[in-house]
């Protein structure tokens, strides 16, 4: 596949076809930014904090462990931009069977097209497993023609769509700036939110609750103490902190838990060990122990200036323990470390009594068959106007005092 005289692209079939090196220096550098005035889609690379699901750890984690496999409806078809041999901009990217662990739902597109005699699937999913975070897709290296290689990497997924005769590509949990440039290049625009909590300097959780108001803070105190009434201890373990056996305590949690909400949890056991060994540093586990024994978990990613939340599970169930687990620890945390931001995961506006407020999300859609182009491209329209109002009723309805509304920009 070829998108210049000087700019070539291939699709792999596994992350372990790239070096380690490249593909984190790519992941490092950036993500795109489109030139104020838009012209010609110009863009510029701007420096990222650092975010673990880029890794090249972490996708190996995912696809050696079997998580991210063929088998799971996840074939790997990573695209590669190289220029004079050296490999410049890297797209983590997927041929799907099917529309599970995504976070961004388009079954009701799958279903209308199949019923119109159409073929949804396969489709080429641009994403990080199961992870619904926000970070850079089209990752490109730094001191590079970030617009030249940015546009070969668009112009390859539309190929590689039609090479693989997919139905679609859909690029998600991307940056607005990559969100804005693929739009540029004809993919169709989507938004959704999620609740993130965002740090305005505090020097400790009483230094958050005094923003909020009476009612809130009291909740939110009430909330913390019944938590633990139960003679729980909350413990943070990290590094070389988090052995083999409280892998095999928060493995319990998350499958006790994921069955319940999707019938056959995505990640396996191997997977926790293989970040255990290789970014163990990365990773945050906040555990309840009860007579001796762990109870719950959450599992953190932290990264440059956001603690990323993923999932929890417990095996007993306790009032409010969900809660301080996953998002009042955290916070604790992000305070503790500096971070700028905590991202909750998907969904749940129950968050936005505890100081998550409404952040919007980014995913583009290229969409081959130019009826049900037509058709989505409506119903986005519709439905970014409704995210937008949505987003605002929520954040005027949130907890803080007036003027104390940290900002989520």
């Amino acid at each position: 596949m070829t998108a210049s005289s000087d700019i070539t692209l291939e699709a792999v079939s596994s992350v372990d076809a790239i070096a380690a090196a490249d593909w984190d220096a790519c992941a490092r550098s950036g993500t795109i930014v489109p030139h104020p005035d838009g012209a010609g889609g110009a863009c510029t690379t701007a420096t990222a904090a650092y975010n673990p699901f880029l890794s090249h750890a972490f996708f190996t984690a995912l696809e050696q462990s079997g998580s991210a496999s063929p088998r799971t409806g996840w074939g790997p078809r990573h695209l590669i931009a190289k220029h004079e041999g050296a490999i410049v901009g890297i797209v983590p990217c997927y041929l799907k069977s099917h529309s599970q662990g995504e976070y961004v739902f388009d079954r009701g597109w799958a279903d209308a097209y199949e019923r119109a005699g159409g073929n949804y699937y396969p489709k080429l999913q641009v994403s990080v497993p199961f992870t619904p975070a926000t970070g850079p897709r089209l990752l490109i290296r730094d001191r590079i023609d970030s617009a030249r290689v940015a546009g070969a990497l668009a112009n390859g997924l539309m190929a590689l769509c039609d090479l693989s005769k997919a139905s679609s590509v859909h690029v998600t949990f991307a940056r607005e700036s990559e969100w804005r440039f693929l739009a540029e290049c004809g993919f169709l625009q989507r938004t959704d939110q999620q609740f993130h909590w965002h740090n305005a300097g505090y020097s400790s959780f009483d230094d958050f609750l005094a923003t909020m108001n009476s009612r809130h803070r009291k909740g939110i105190k009430r909330e913390r103490r019944d938590a633990v009434a139960s003679g729980i201890t909350i413990h943070h373990l990290t590094g070389a902190d988090i052995t083999e056996d409280a892998w095999d305590a928060f493995f319990e949690f998350y499958i006790e838990t994921g069955s319940r909400k999707w019938g056959r949890p995505y990640l396996t056991r191997e997977f926790y060990s293989l970040i255990g060994q290789s970014m163990s540093e990365d990773v945050l586990l906040v555990m309840a122990k009860r007579n001796g024994r762990w109870i719950a978990g959450a599992i953190n990613f932290i990264g440059g200036d956001t603690l990323f939340g993923r999932h929890w599970g417990a095996i007993e169930h306790h009032p409010f323990l969900h809660f301080e687990v996953c998002y009042y620890q955290a916070i604790d945390f992000a305070i503790t470390r500096g971070l700028k931001v905590v991202e909750a995961g998907a969904q749940g506006e129950h968050k936005i009594a505890r100081g998550y407020l409404p952040q919007t999300t980014y995913s583009a859609h290229f969409i081959a068959d130019p009826a049900l182009r037509r058709a989505i491209a409506d119903y986005l329209k519709r439905e970014r106007m409704y995210v937008d109002e949505m987003g605002r009723e929520l954040t005027e309805a949130g907890p803080f005092k007036k003027g104390n509304i940290a900002d989520p920009a």
